[in-house]
């Protein structure tokens, strides 16, 4: 009879822990935003790193100093990596051409 008793609650046991496993959900918070702005960059030093293997420096410092200072960053080494700057990297001129060096 012990036995029975035993088995019954092992068994409503085993459920009740199934079925609180089936019902959690994953919620995800939404990101926080801080309430400051990150920092500004020095985008002078950034844009020098940037264009200095650059065939014509001052206009490339010109270009990307513009687009330093609307997106607040500058993609690492002198070209490419536009991945990490996603505005620096869609921001184009008139014609359509990418602005940014």
């Amino acid at each position: 009879m012990a036995k029975k008793m035993m088995l019954k609650v092992v068994i409503l046991v085993s459920l009740l822990i199934l079925r609180l496993a089936d019902s959690q959900e994953t919620v995800t918070a939404p990101p926080v935003e801080s309430p400051h702005p990150p920092p500004k960059i020095e985008c002078d030093g950034e844009c020098n790193r940037r264009c200095e293997l650059s065939s014509r420096p001052n206009l490339c410092k010109r270009a990307c100093g513009t687009c330093c200072e609307r997106c607040n960053c500058v993609p690492p080494g002198t070209s490419g990596h536009y991945e990490t700057c996603p505005c620096y990297a869609n921001m184009t001129t008139h014609r359509g051409l990418h602005k940014c060096p």
